[in-house]
This record gives structure tokens, C-alpha cells and sequence, in this order.
């Protein structure tokens, strides 16, 4: 087991063309949208309650979240708290403390001293958008996650004109800090900004507040009436604001005033109608002349959606073929009958996104594309200014939505296009830039020639908008090959105990280790003097005289580890044993481990989330449903998979799961059994093979054969391989550490190489630890160290596996040697409900890359001019740095690799060098195991 621890499109670039799909996620409307009692929304509808148990994390749940004077019911009261625990989500996962309860000391003061902006919505919405704006609250930022915690009174001498009260709130503070809390007497807002909030019927509520108020409001239900309406934004920015939209044919049925008459717009046209039956022959003659028509220039596609402003987020559209005039027509008459008054559907071209080209042959699987977002904001004198420009890249035969891709800068999006120079960023940054702007241009016009009550008050303003830009890039690729001119250069310790349960990898693995460890109080500094107790199936095990109690039990039958687990329990209490801790790094145990902690009282993750990381379609499946909020949400990481267990499965998953695909052990470990397999013949071939070959431990112990020897088929994406080793405790995150792996020898996915630090840029390396994270947290994976695999693709990050103990191999003794992290310390006192301090942002101390040894690739090298005895040397003598894997060499069919060799350097450079002459002075390299070839992925 492990260890006991107890503590002792055209020939020029194409202008820019406007999407008006939401930035925000789909439920989290704005004023005056759709009433959400009235559909299901992301909790699964029905109910009116919030889904239970949303968020993984730790954080204190008695904080007074009521208003005194203002009750709310038990409906109410549940969103109320479900927003809370969603704000205290987003702080974890953004690093920063958890929220202070001070509402039992309520704030003083002159309600009227200060400008208070006050902000009714969503917490994720609002945490995302103060982060991302470096905004530095001097605590005059109020979050009130429920109406009910403030007042509207009339205004003293302003007939029909009110004042907003903040009775408790959130406040936001330099440095990362928030505080709930009470205010008597209750604070006044200066400025107010309102969305929907969470939980259904809120929206009413919000836009009641918004009404009619002294101070100046953001946005209102009538402004957000009129803007979340597609076809008359697609109209007023036609008309005014010099943007290109997609072609759009329109059914409106009683459309609003706004819409009727005026000057056609180019490449919009509207058909007005009498009523939603009995359109069939009017429909069909639009939908034709239509598709032939010039509008639609080169587009192979049009979509078919629902407008207005019930329709804000929903993405009720169909796409289809441009010649299939049938089908578009039958889908318009089907979506006419949804319509009421002032609705529209629209017919409008597919404005496909630029695809990314890939140096050499394209490589399997979908083509990927981008489209690009601008947020732009109004200033004091009512001017439009780009905020920020955020990239979406997902694959193209899929919508590019926010909730369902990675946001990235524009620079990295450009990048992976091929446009990587500075002076083709600036221009493309321009061109957005150019559009985005007239788009709110239009939209500040729109809003001048409104009267008040048309605005929903006098002080009601739109405050910005989110404009996604659908930009043709693939011309710019063009010209930039054609040297087109237009890209020229341009604190004393207490005593404790822990339980630790195998021991490294490198060793033969012991079942079950448990450790304690004894921390005396000393006067200079804290120390920490274990006392380690192990569990182990073997009783001659070299480990059983280095502990202090040795525990012998058979650990190997993990279909038993829950009887085990409470038989483990028993023997710890028979013997006396105080543990503080207990953890494990062997990967048949760690599911066990968690069994046994519950069991005894001591911290771990919780038994079901070990149990969703071991099992790696289960991991995979189980994040896939993981939609978010927060966002973004671990489905943007997991990939298509199916459990197989018999041949029957075969048949089904190959129909579900692209190919190519891996086929791979569902609780195995160190690569063995992994396959690529091109088609189904290959699949059943290989599922025969390991059904035959290892059907139990004995067959090939350590790689988790206690288990089972199902298997599942996986997603096969293309990109670079990265691990990312992290430090988890209550859910926070304190240390990642990202290391590079060169190509694996395929079809059996073996490792080869490897560096660290990683060589990506700081905006990748910080996706990965990201997608690491969330990927744990949306397990329940909470404490513990934490090794995730990933690769990184055009699209972001996509999770490999989880494996719920330290990294393997050679990565604990890097990174002590490169950070001064020693990750089994770490893991032992997470393990002891202890704190590890950890720098906060790590700095290497140098350079590693280091290659395998397979004792199928170096047979007489190995046993030569590589020899154990001969690394060991070159080892003692720093020239390489040695990490054994296995005692003696035994080839075959399923093999693991032998040993690490590894060099250090100031450089990446340097330590490449130095392990390229090294390894042709062993004869490690050569034709058949290009050495070179497996560290160029490393330049």
C-alpha cells in the first residue's frame, strides 16, 4: 500500500464580421430576459433549487448570509447560498483567501460619504471580470448575492425617483481580500450595476431595484430588451455603424417599432408577417432566392436561429448545406411556431472561422479554428475603447462558444495561425479594434435618440459591449507567403503522527507502507522527526527494518479494499498506533488509502474521488459533464472515451470514438498495454491480445493488474505531452511544477524524453497548471500531491490522465533538485492536516533533459558501455543525474523503461548538448533510437 504517517475568404483581408452570441454563460441572462422559471436552465429545471454539492472545496459554511429585516424564503435562501459557495470557489481556484465573515460587527459610518458601486449578479461574472482588469477596490465594491440584502427607498425631495440601500455585501480589498458584511446604517449606492443573479425569478427582482434610481444604473430591462434582439443589433450596426454582417434573411412576426421601414440594410433582408401558419409558399420563395442570391458570397452553409430578447444564450439553431433549400425551409416553418410578437427567424450565412495551418502534413482528426471577441467599454465622454480581446480556438466542425472553448490572447491565437510577427498582431489587433468600436458607436447612437422611458430610466446606460468578431484570417496567411508589403518588418511544532502507505517506484513495491512520524517542540526552529509504521504484502520486504512498526498484510486483492480498509482500521487500534496521517504513492493503493483515512479520522481526499481518478474513463466521462460554473469549466480538458469490457463494447465504442484512438488499461500504469489503433479491426485485435496476455497481477505485477484488465478506447488528440505535478490542500492550490516530454514511441506510447522547467511560453504553461487544477477539483480531488498528465493541442489543454499520488519515474528527484521541493515531504504533511510552506512561484535552479533506457532498444548497451555500474559512476560523479527504474533487465512485450539518464545545464540548450554527446559516447543513441530526434522537441 504506502505509508502511515503519524507527526512526532477573398485577396484581401476581409473586414471584420459581427456575431452577437453572448460572451456571459448561457443561464446567466440579463435584465429582462427570459424568466428562467419558466425553463430549465443548467441545474436541470423543475425543482427551482440549486444543484447540491456543486463546488469542491473547503471553506467555512456558517457565515451569516441572512439580512436582518429582510427574510428570504427557503427557495431564495438556497440560491443565496449556492451563490456564496460559487464565490468561494472562484477565490480558491483564482489563489486568493477565503471570504471573512465580520457581519457580527457591523460597518459604521455615513451612508452617503463615499462612492459606492454596488453589484447585483453573478459572482463568477463579476470575480472574472475584477480579476482580469486588475481592478484595485479600495472596499467601496460591494457584491450582494440576493435582493433581499438591499432596500429601495423614495428619494427625499425627487418625485418618482429612488434611492438604493446596501444593507450587507461582499466588499472587495486590495490585495485579494473580501469581506461579508453588515452595514448600519445602510450604505447608499452611488453607482449601480445589475444582472440576473443566480436562481430562477431573480431577473424581475433585479430590473425592479434598477428602476427609476438616483444614481446612474448599468443597462436596464428595456435597454437589454432592445440589445439582446440579433436581428435589430444586425440592423443598427448595418445601418450605422460600418461593421459587415453575416447575409441575413429574417421572418419577423410584429416586429417592434424600431424595426419597421427605414433604409434597407446591405445583405439584410426582412419579410414581414401576418401571422406563423400558413406560410409555407412564402417561406420557401424567400429561403431559395435567398441561397442563390449573390449575398451569400462563397458561403457553403447558412444557420437557421430564433431573435429577440427571450432567445438571449439560447442556441436554438440549426446549420445546414447551402443547397438544401428543403431542409432550411422546414427548419424556419418549425421554428416560426415558437415565435410571439416581436420575434424573428433568421436564416444567415455561416461565416467560417479562420483555420490553423500546421507546418507538414495536417494531422488527424478535425480541422481547428478561431474566432475573436472584443470587449469594448464607454468612457466618461461617451466614447467607445477597446478593454480586451480574448480568442476562442476549438475545433471547426463544432460552435465556437465561449462555455466551450479555451479563451487565449490574441497574440497566442495569431501564433498558431502562423502569424506570429509583431507588426501582423498589430494589424489584425486594428482591424478588431476598427469594428469593435463602431459596433458600440452604433449602439451609443441607438441609445441618444431613446427617450427615458424607452431607456428604462433616466439615468439607465449601456454600459459596453461584447462583439465577437469573426475575422477572415486566411487570406492574411496568404499574403504574408506572398511577402505582401503589408507584413514588413516591422511559526514551534506540536507532536504529531502520520500514516504513509509503497514505497518509490524505483524499488521493488511494497502493498501497503504506514508511517509515523514524531514532531517534538524544540526552542530554535520546528523540526520534524518521523516515526513511520508500514503496511506492507510482503514480510520479507527490505523496508520492514527501517520502520518503526511493521504491519504485514495482504493488500493485493483490491476488489477488497473496502473490507481490507476496516481490517486495517482494527490492526492500527489493536496495536495502539495515534496516526495523524496516512497516504500512499503506489498506484493499486491509493484507493485504499482514502478507505482507511475515512475509517480512522484522518485527512485525505474522499474515497470516491480516488476512485473516479484511478478509473480513467471514469475520469474522463465524469468531466465531461462538468459544465461549469465556475468556468472554465474541466469538460473544455476531458475527451470522447469508452469503457470496454468485453468485445461487445469494442463494437460500440468504435462507433463512438473517433479514430485514430488509444486503447489503454483502465487502471494501469507506466504505459503498459497503451496502443494506438487506426481502425476496428486493430481495436479488436488489441482488446484480444490483453484480455489473453494480462489478466492478473501475477501476469505483470505493479501496473495495476489488482484491478481488472479492462480497458477503454480514448480520443486521440494531437500536440505536445506535458506533466504537471501539483500541491493541493483544502482544495487551494500551492505549488504546480510543468515538465515537457519528448515524442512517444508509438503505436506503444513509451516515454523518451523529457525537460524541466518546462520551454513553453508563461500564457501556456499557465493553461496547463490551470487545466491540471480544475481537472483535480471537478474529481473532488482536494489534498494530496497530484502528477496529471496532458497534452497541449490547438485547442488548450486535454487531459490524458490523473494519477492521484506524486509523479513518478524521475520527477520527485527533479524537482527537489531543481526547486528544493521534495514532493514526498509535501505529500506527508497534507497527509497530516499540516500546511507545507512552498514558494508561491517557484524559480528552477537550472536545466534537466534526460531520456529513457529500454531494455528492448539498448540490450548489449545496458550491459556494456551503459551498464548499471557505469552510470552509477558517471552519476557519483555529477556528469549525469541516474534514476533506476528496474533491478535487473528483463525484456518484453509489455515493458517499462529501465532507467532515466538525465544532464543538467544553465541553459535548456546546454543540458540537450550534454545529453546528446552523452548519449552517443554510450551508444544510448543511434538509427534505431534517435536520441536527437527525441530531444528536438525541446528547442
Amino acid at each position: 500500500m504506502g505509508p502511515l504517517l503519524a507527526l512526532p475568404q477573398t485577396h484581401h483581408f476581409c473586414p471584420s464580421q459581427l456575431s452577437l452570441d453572448p460572451l456571459g454563460p448561457d443561464w446567466d441572462c440579463p435584465l429582462g430576459s427570459k424568466d428562467l422559471e419558466e425553463e430549465e436552465g443548467p441545474w436541470g429545471g423543475g425543482s427551482g433549487l440549486p444543484p447540491p454539492g456543486c463546488f469542491p472545496g473547503s471553506w467555512r459554511q456558517d457565515v451569516g448570509l441572512d439580512c436582518k429585516g429582510s427574510l428570504e424564503g427557503a427557495e431564495a435562501r438556497a440560491w443565496t447560498v449556492y451563490g456564496y459557495s460559487l464565490l468561494q470557489s472562484c477565490l480558491q481556484q483564482a489563489g486568493l483567501p477565503e471570504t471573512q465573515d465580520r457581519s457580527q460587527v457591523p460597518r459604521t459610518g455615513c451612508p452617503g460619504a463615499e462612492v459606492t458601486l454596488c453589484i447585483l449578479g453573478s459572482p463568477s461574472t463579476f470575480l472574472s471580470v475584477l480579476l482580469e482588469g486588475g481592478v484595485q477596490s479600495p472596499g467601496n465594491m460591494l457584491l450582494c448575492l440576493s435582493p433581499a440584502w438591499l432596500t429601495k427607498v423614495p428619494a427625499p425631495g425627487q418625485s418618482g425617483e429612488a434611492v438604493l440601500l446596501v444593507s450587507k455585501a461582499v466588499s472587495f480589498h486590495p490585495g485579494g481580500l473580501t469581506f461579508l458584511d453588515d452595514f448600519v446604517p445602510p450604505r447608499r449606492a452611488t453607482y449601480f450595476l445589475a444582472g440576473l443573479g443566480l436562481g430562477p425569478g431573480r431577473g424581475r427582482e433585479a430590473a425592479e431595484l434598477a428602476r427609476d434610481l438616483t444614481c446612474p444604473t448599468g443597462a436596464s430591462a428595456e435597454l437589454a430588451r432592445l440589445l439582446e434582439d440579433r436581428l435589430l443589433t444586425r440592423r443598427l450596426l448595418a445601418q450605422q455603424g460600418g461593421v459587415a454582417v453575416p447575409a441575413t434573411l429574417a421572418f419577423t412576426y410584429k416586429p417592434p417599432a424600431l424595426l419597421r421601414g427605414g433604409e434597407a440594410s446591405p445583405g439584410l433582408r426582412l419579410v414581414e408577417l401576418s401571422g406563423k401558419e400558413g406560410q409555407e409558399t412564402l417561406v420557401k420563395e424567400e429561403v431559395g432566392a435567398f441561397l442563390h442570391s449573390g449575398a451569400l458570397g462563397d458561403a457553403l452553409q447558412v444557420a437557421v436561429k430564433l431573435s429577440g430578447w427571450r432567445w438571449r444564450g439560447q442556441q436554438a439553431l440549426r446549420v445546414h448545406p447551402r443547397g438544401e433549400l428543403g431542409a432550411v425551409a422546414d427548419t424556419v416553418l418549425a421554428l416560426l411556431e415558437k415565435l410571439e410578437e416581436e420575434e424573428s427567424v433568421l436564416v444567415e450565412a455561416v461565416c467560417p472561422p479562420a483555420r490553423l495551418p500546421f507546418p507538414g502534413s495536417p494531422p488527424p482528426g478535425p480541422e481547428l479554428a478561431v474566432r475573436i471577441c472584443a470587449v469594448v467599454c464607454r468612457t466618461q465622454g461617451d466614447r467607445p475603447l477597446l478593454s480586451k480581446v480574448v480568442c476562442s480556438v476549438g475545433r471547426e466542425d463544432r460552435p465556437l462558444r465561449h462555455q466551450s472553448s479555451l479563451p487565449q490572447t490574441l497574440e497566442v491565437a495569431l501564433a498558431r495561425c502562423g502569424l506570429g510577427e509583431p507588426g501582423q498582431v498589430a494589424v489584425v489587433r486594428q482591424r478588431v479594434k476598427a469594428g469593435a468600436e463602431a459596433a458600440l458607436a452604433a449602439v451609443l447612437a441607438l441609445e441618444a435618440g431613446l427617450s427615458a422611458e424607452q431607456r428604462g430610466g433616466r439615468r439607465a446606460r449601456h454600459l459596453s459591449q461584447f462583439p465577437t468578431l469573426v475575422v477572415s484570417l486566411q487570406a492574411l496567411v496568404r499574403e504574408r507567403a506572398q511577402e505582401h508589403p503589408l507584413f514588413a518588418p516591422a511559526p514551534s511544532c506540536p507532536d504529531h503522527t502520520l500514516s504513509i502507505l509503497p514505497l518509490a517506484e524505483s524499488y521493488s513495491a511494497p502493498s501497503l507502507s504506514i508511517a509515523s512520524f514524531q514532531l517534538p517542540s524544540l526552542p530554535s526552529r520546528p523540526c520534524w522527526f518521523p516515526q513511520l509504521h508500514l503496511v506492507e504484502s510482503d514480510p520479507n520486504h527490505f523496508a520492514s527494518q527501517l520502520v518503526q512498526t511493521f504491519i504485514h498484510f495482504d493488500v493485493t486483492e483490491h476488489r477488497r479494499d473496502e473490507e481490507n480498509a476496516r481490517s486495517l482500521a482494527e490492526l492500527v487500534r489493536a496495536r495502539g498506533l495515534q496516526l495523524d496521517g496516512c497516504f500512499s504513492y503506489w498506484d493499486d493503493c491509493l484507493v485504499l488509502t482514502a478507505l482507511l483515512c475515512q475509517e480512522l479520522g484522518l485527512p485525505c481526499s474522499p474515497p470516491a474521488a480516488m476512485r473516479l481518478a484511478k478509473q480513467k474513463s471514469c475520469t474522463q466521462l465524469h468531466l465531461r459533464r462538468c459544465h461549469g460554473p465556475p468556468w472554465p469549466a474541466p469538460s473544455l480538458h476531458a475527451v470522447q472515451c469508452c469503457p470496454l469490457e468485453s468485445e461487445a463494447d469494442v463494437e460500440k465504442a468504435v462507433r463512438q470514438v473517433p479514430l485514430p484512438g488509444v486503447m489503454k488499461l483502465e487502471f494501469g500504469a507506466g504505459a503498459v498495454g497503451v496502443r494506438l489503433v487506426e481502425d476496428a479491426p486493430q481495436c479488436r485485435e488489441h482488446f484480444s491480445r490483453i484480455a489473453r496476455d494480462l489478466q492478473g497481477e501475477a501476469d505483470h505485477p505493479g501496473i495495476g493488474l489488482g484491478w481488472g484488465n479492462a480497458m477503454l478506447l480514448m480520443e486521440f488528440v494531437e500536440g505536445t505531452e506535458h506533466d504537471v505535478d501539483l500541491v493541493l490542500f483544502g482544495g487551494r492550490l500551492l505549488a504546480a511544477f510543468v515538465s515537457d516530454n519528448g515524442p512517444t514511441r508509438l503505436p506503444g506510447f513509451t516515454e523518451t524524453a523529457a525537460c524541466m522547467p518546462t520551454g513553453l511560453a508563461p500564457e501556456q504553461e499557465a493553461q496547463l497548471v490551470q487545466a491540471a487544477f480544475r481537472c483535480c477539483l471537478g474529481c473532488g480531488l482536494l489534498d494530496g500531491v497530484f502528477n496529471v498528465e496532458l497534452k497541449l493541442t490547438g485547442a488548450g489543454p486535454k487531459l490524458i490522465e490523473i494519477n492521484p499520488r506524486m509523479g513518478g519515474f524521475y520527477l520527485r528527484d527533479w524537482i527537489l533538485e531543481l526547486y528544493g521541493v521534495d514532493l514526498l515531504l509535501a505529500a506527508a504533511m497534507v497527509a497530516c492536516g499540516l500546511r507545507p510552506a512552498l514558494p508561491t512561484h517557484p524559480r528552477a535552479r537550472g536545466h534537466l533533459v534526460g531520456v529513457m533506457c529500454l531494455v528492448s532498444q539498448h540490450p548489449q548497451v545496458l550491459s556494456s558501455t551503459a551498464s548499471r555500474e557505469t552510470l552509477q559512476a558517471l552519476h557519483d560523479q555529477g556528469l549525469l543525474r541516474l534514476n533506476l527504474l528496474e533491478d535487473i533487465l528483463v525484456p518484453g512485450e509489455y515493458e517499462e523503461p529501465y532507467c532515466s539518464v538525465a544532464c543538467a545545464g544553465e541553459s535548456p540548450a546546454e543540458a540537450r548538448l550534454r545529453l546528446l554527446g552523452l548519449c552517443q559516447g554510450l551508444g544510448i543513441d543511434g538509427p534505431h533510437y534517435p536520441v536527437a530526434h527525441f530531444l528536438s522537441h525541446f528547442k
